[in-house]
């Protein structure tokens, strides 16, 4: 019996087409946004149309798709690849709201509140130096913290850059200075009990940061502040909604590029999530 060792791809490899859960509302801004960079830089010609760029570029975060996988089956090569998603997502993230204008804007419409709350975005494990800054006790994994403010529906509002994993979240919203851009503009948020002591100004003032009361070894909760806590809950619970939508891209389950990159990355995602949010 004569045995058949060939491979079965054959010398180029097998090449297939899958479908992208995105709307073509998301794909035509893209590739608008795209034609309009094209045009301003005077680049008149590129290797594939701007409308399969942006059909590519749009795979690689959604479905975590390898650069060279998706360069070997349109004919281009990987480093082309990775140039224009590098290239879309710094245009992408030039457009994600700044805190100040997305605070702004929800007090011009007649919001009291935003929610506000942080989640941590996987990545790999850092080597030398970096190993321990990037790994957080909480979650016991290393990863990026992140946090967002989005409106009483879970529309996110507003995403802060990606600080290590080891960084507490009230140290990053200090960072920001949450509390005071809050108190500027007369709007309140609503956090879980992880932002308990992030809002200690004036104790006769309206707080800016409204949390949950937290229990203690020897203070059990009263029936009254659980009560509260689960109201609380209820209210806050559309936060979750808005980093669900998020973290549909997959790319975010495990951020394998420089962590320096990461924050354009959520921020040109944020751009993509309210697009397919909103439509």
């Amino acid at each position: 019996m004569k045995k058949n060792n060939h491979h079965a791809e054959g010398p180029d490899g097998l090449v297939y087409t899958a479908r992208l859960p995105l709307s073509i509302v998301t794909l035509n801004y893209l590739a608008d946004l795209i034609r309009g960079h094209l045009k301003k830089i005077g680049s008149r010609w590129r290797a594939l149309p701007a409308g399969k760029i942006a059909g590519i570029v749009l795979a690689v975060p959604r479905c975590d798709q390898r650069p060279g996988d998706l360069a070997g089956g349109n004919g281009v090569h990987r480093t082309t690849v990775t140039r224009w998603v590098r290239e879309v997502v710094g245009l992408l993230a030039a457009r994600a709201p700044r805190l100040d204008r997305a605070l702004k804007k929800i007090a011009r419409k007649g919001g009291g509140i935003v929610l506000l709350d942080g989640t941590l975005i996987r990545t790999r494990r850092r080597t030398g130096t970096e190993n321990r800054k990037n790994y957080s006790g909480k979650s016991k994994c290393h990863g990026l913290l992140v946090i967002a403010l989005t409106d009483d529906k879970g529309r996110l509002l507003w995403v802060s850059a990606t600080r290590p994993g080891r960084t507490s979240e009230i140290t990053a919203c200090r960072h920001d200075q949450l509390t005071h851009r809050l108190r500027t503009v007369g709007l309140g948020a609503i956090a879980d009990l992880g932002f308990v002591g992030l809002d200690d100004t004036d104790p006769d003032a309206d707080p800016a940061v409204i949390t949950g009361y937290k229990a203690a070894r020897n203070r059990p909760l009263t029936r009254g502040q659980k009560l509260s806590n689960k109201v609380l809950a209820a209210v806050r619970a559309p936060v979750e909604h808005g980093f669900a939508h998020l973290k549909n891209w997959r790319v975010l389950g495990k951020v394998r590029t420089d962590p320096k990159w990461a924050t354009a990355l959520v921020r040109a995602l944020l751009v993509l999530t309210n697009r397919e949010v909103s439509r």
